[in-house]
């Protein structure tokens, strides 16, 4: 009996050994649970940090926008002090140049006395009326030109041409000369946001125990501070003028020392754009032409006209009239190549239009009858023929054969502009009175009048152009847009009592102040404009937006033609 129940009793040891094991459970399972305390304290300081540097971001972002807002407000009340006469937008709140570059005095006003038809662009600033030409007395006296060029203030009423002795209408003022006059007006980078929830880290590691833990995910450690972010890029649309190029990325910029290119963030960077020459001069550059080739480029000075090869930037030769006066200024206001490159038309303050044999440097005609200054020049096509327009309200055509005027246009306002199309049949001049009219060379006859109050130019046109395929034109205005106009009506007439033809397929609009040059590229695939905020801009023709908009100069852009050679 004894030996069957020994194994039933329970020894002293076998006690001792349970009360121990006992005590080390109690033992672990303390420990266990400070050790999840722990952890939880520590989650809720991981998850403390996390809110501090959640609001550290976001502070650091709003002082980004801040600035932001601070330096368009800052922007826009420079441009709001320029616009009322106060110093310009380049000058540093403390009245000094940022640069710290010496100074240099305005170059002289484009012209002088009362036939000074862009004499008035310069001055006042846009947005106080119609800017039109300075009304000017018939005895305002006459003299050199002004170191600043005066705008013209409101009054399209008044008359902006002292009276002159005017063509008779539909008469001829010479044998071989055809007097035509055009019916007046109808008088009728991605922004980066607070970074997202974060992410599940990977669990702790678990040290050997007697018993294990249960597995249990600690939270994420800090990650570092986010790097500063890049500010917004402001969207200015088609003003490229509004971007800071300091605030840009390499992408949107290029940067050439005195000079710089922005490219529209908006649209994918499919344009360049590098110097190849600067062209320096004794006097202010009036007018630029490339030749048809694209090989070489002319430049209208005072008293002289200027040729320089463009692959080289070397001076070819320099045009000037032995025979005239040299007492006071003779502006160059245009110059044109023809088609072969043989002769240089020019047109100046003297009212004489000269064309030069640029080989021997003489010239081979000199045409008369401009009342006042010549602000336009083109050649047709064939060589034959050179349109001119002038301030005295007429457009004339001239024959190189003859030597003489062929066609004499007369209209309501001052010619600033003309062109002639590519297949040489129609002349289009733009004026003072807002309107781009296209007449048939042949003919005499008003084929074109592009204005009118809901398509056309709210102000005066200053230039305009072909297209390529002669099909359409684009005009550029003193109310910062330009246009582009399909040609409707280039076989019929326009009659008094037709108001307008022709249809504005497009509005471009961008620039911050006159639109003063037009041209397009040879291929018909952009529009170039030159304005008097400096800058140039290319322009798809499809979408009318802007691409690019380039500034180098100190002065308005202005250009008249566009190479058609392309750089390898």
């Amino acid at each position: 009996m004894y030996n069957t129940h020994r194994g039933m009793v329970p020894t002293q040891a076998n006690t001792r050994l349970t009360e121990l094991l006992d005590q080390v459970r109690t033992e672990f399972d303390g420990e266990r649970n400070k050790a999840a305390e722990y952890e939880q304290n520590l989650a809720a300081q991981m998850q403390e940090m996390e809110m501090v540097r959640q609001k550290v971001y976001t502070l650091e972002q709003n002082q980004v926008l801040m600035k932001q807002r601070y330096d368009d407000d800052i922007a826009r009340l420079r441009h709001e002090l320029e616009a009322r006469g106060g110093p310009p937008s380049h000058v540093g709140v403390s009245g000094l140049p940022p640069h710290g570059g010496v100074s240099q005095s305005q170059p002289p006003a484009i012209g002088h006395g009362p036939s000074n038809l862009f004499g008035g662009i310069m001055a006042n600033p846009p947005g106080q009326g119609n800017p039109g030409l300075v009304p000017l007395s018939q005895d305002q006296p006459q003299g050199p030109p002004q170191n600043q060029m005066p705008q013209p203030p409101p009054g399209l009423h008044q008359p902006p041409f002292p009276n002159y002795p005017g063509a008779p209408v539909n008469g001829y003022n010479s044998q071989n000369s055809q007097v035509i006059a055009s019916p007046g007006p109808g008088k009728a980078r991605s922004n980066r946001g607070p970074p997202g929830p974060p992410g599940q880290g990977p669990a702790t590691p678990q040290q050997p125990q007697p018993m294990p833990y249960p597995e249990r995910n600690s939270p994420r450690m800090g990650r570092q501070t986010p790097p500063h972010p890049q500010p917004p890029i402001q969207d200015v649309g088609n003003t490229l003028a509004d971007l800071d190029p300091d605030l840009l990325p390499p992408s949107l910029k290029h940067d050439g020392g005195d000079w710089f290119a922005v490219f529209n963030p908006r649209i994918r960077r499919g344009l360049d754009v590098d110097l190849m020459h600067n062209l320096a001069h004794e006097s202010v550059v009036c007018c630029v032409r490339f030749s048809l080739d694209g090989k070489y480029i002319a430049t209208g000075c005072n008293r002289s006209a200027q040729i320089f090869e463009v692959s080289t930037g070397r001076q070819l030769t320099k045009l000037q009239d032995e025979t005239v006066d040299k007492d006071g200024d003779l502006y160059i206001r245009s110059v044109c190549f023809s088609p072969d490159g043989k002769y240089l038309a020019t047109g100046a303050e003297d009212k004489q239009i000269r064309v030069w044999d640029i080989e021997s440097r003489t010239i081979r005609h000199t045409f008369t009858g401009h009342e006042q200054d010549i602000y336009s020049l083109d050649f047709s096509r064939n060589g034959k023929n050179v349109a001119s327009g002038s301030g005295d309200r007429t457009v004339r055509v001239w024959d190189l054969d003859s030597g003489r005027e062929v066609l004499n246009l007369i209209i309501e306002d001052g010619v600033t502009t003309v062109a002639m199309s590519p297949g040489g049949e129609f002349v289009a001049a733009g004026s003072l009175d807002k309107s781009v009219r296209v007449w048939d060379i042949r003919t005499g006859l008003l084929v074109e009048r592009l204005d009118g109050a809901m398509e056309g130019h709210k102000d005066s046109v200053y230039s305009v152009a072909f297209a390529p395929d002669g099909r359409s034109l684009v005009s550029g205005s003193l109310d910062k847009t330009i246009k582009m106009w399909e040609l409707t009506n280039t076989h019929g007439m326009i009659t008094q009592q037709t108001s307008r033809t022709g249809r504005c397929l497009r509005t471009f609009e961008g620039h911050k102040d006159f639109v003063l040059s037009v041209a397009l590229t040879p291929d018909g695939k952009w529009v170039l404009s030159g304005s008097k905020d400096r800058g140039v801009q290319f322009w798809h023709p499809g979408t009318g937006e802007t691409h690019l908009m380039l500034q180098g100069h100190k002065n308005s852009g202005k250009f008249q033609s566009l190479s058609s050679r392309k750089r390898s």
